[in-house]
């Protein structure tokens, strides 16, 4: 029996049939069932019947059961098609199950993703690159400047869009990250997948899809493409300095705070709609500026809040705290604050609530805040604000002007109710 059969398994007083999947232990046989799910059974304590051999194509072979060399994917150039960068960081849409835990793992490469889904094929011509093969709660500021660097690589050897597959936990920061670290002519997109390939509700093949043909379309800027609903119809385009993962599992999970998506792409029909102005292709030149300071702090504050729990942030150089309504904390941790501003660190004061902007001038509390020392950050919202401060402390010879200018379309002009 190798993976690639057919079997039937009887385990007490169930059976199951399906096809044999790779496994990490000998112990353990796992099964992929008719309706896409896998499960994994104890051979010791079940009766297998191999049904048929070899029918089934795991990772692009076609001989699973007899062949251990990977037949290499060949991707035909068209010189009709645009040429479109796939760029992988790991994540679910480029994820598998790990037969040993059960759990999903990151472990596919970029040939691995146009394997998976076979929709991409005739939409571009596609150049594929590992940046890292990580889940996205371990990405970290020094794979941001490596993506940078890639993303850049990739755009001056001609690539016309360039597509991120990326974890969606920590997506936001990451193209918050690239939208300050890039001057681009082309447009970038991240996209993920809420749920892995191996499940039938998966959206890894959508989002993939659509991140394509916003890759190919004329917004020059970085985007997030995921599912605009739990349907499969239509994948939003999020501004990357705008969006915020609002959900743990839904396939919509992504949302654009304080305005509506900058565009859709609709599933079936290919159409792009853009809502609102955006800054198109061939508009900027290519430029990196990928410096970024690594000591930045977010902080959230809490009734209740020890001033002395600012200790921990003490010798930062900067730190973003989520602020209650306009941007507050208790006056006691106020002078706590002053004192670490005094000691050369740059506070910046964002909000907790989801619409609207920090302005500390309205109540005594604000006023003290300012006086001690601190930057408001207008509608931007915490994560980003984080790493807008990141790069602006280390390129930026006004770290205040710059944070309160909107430099990739991070602070709105104007904070308005929308539906």
């Amino acid at each position: 029996m190798n993976p690639g059969d057919r079997v039937r398994v009887d385990r007490e007083d169930r059976t199951y049939e399906g096809v044999v999947l790779p496994s990490s232990t000998d112990d353990h046989l796992v099964v992929k069932l008719e309706g896409g799910y896998n499960v994994g059974v104890d051979r010791d304590e079940a009766a297998v019947e191999v049904l048929a051999e070899d029918v089934y194509e795991i990772d692009g072979t076609d001989s699973v059961g007899g062949d251990d060399e990977e037949e290499p994917s060949e991707i035909e150039f068209d010189d009709d098609l645009p040429t479109i960068s796939l760029i992988s960081t790991g994540g679910t849409i480029a994820s598998t199950v790990d037969y040993r835990t059960g759990a999903v793992t990151a472990q596919f490469d970029a040939e691995d993703v146009l394997r998976a889904v076979p929709d991409l094929a005739g939409r571009a011509n596609y150049r594929g690159r590992v940046v890292a093969n990580i889940l996205s709660e371990n990405m970290e500021p020094p794979i941001w400047r490596e993506l940078a660097e890639a993303v850049h690589e990739e755009i001056e050897a001609g690539a016309d869009g360039v597509v991120v597959m990326h974890g969606t936990d920590t997506m936001q920061y990451s193209a918050a990250a690239l939208a300050f670290m890039l001057e681009t002519p082309v447009p970038i997109v991240f996209t993920g997948s809420q749920r892995s390939a191996d499940r039938p509700s998966s959206d890894n093949v959508m989002n993939a899809v659509s991140a394509v043909e916003a890759a190919k379309s004329d917004c020059a800027e970085v985007l997030v493409c995921m599912h605009a609903s739990e349907s499969d119809d239509v994948c939003a385009l999020h501004r990357g300095t705008r969006v915020r993962k609002n959900h743990t599992s839904r396939r919509d999970a992504f949302e654009t705070i304080g305005a509506e998506p900058l565009g859709t792409v609709d599933y079936e029909t290919e159409e792009i709609e853009f809502r609102r102005d955006y800054q198109e292709r061939g508009e900027a030149d290519l430029a990196i500026e990928p410096e970024l300071e690594d000591d930045v702090e977010l902080l959230k504050f809490t009734p209740g809040m020890d001033p002395q729990f600012l200790d921990v942030v003490e010798g930062s150089e900067g730190l973003i705290i989520e602020g209650t309504g306009l941007g507050h904390v208790h006056t006691d941790l106020i002078p706590r604050i002053e004192e670490l501003i005094a000691d050369g660190t740059t506070v910046v004061m964002t909000s907790q609530c989801l619409e609207g902007r920090v302005c500390d001038r309205v109540y005594d509390t604000g006023r003290d805040l300012l006086e001690a020392g601190v930057i408001e950050a207008g509608d931007t919202l915490p994560g980003t604000a984080k790493v807008k401060l990141m790069w602006a402390l280390a390129n930026s010879e006004d770290v205040e002007e710059a944070m309160g200018t909107s430099l990739a379309g991070e602070l709105q002009e104007r904070s308005v109710p929308w539906e």
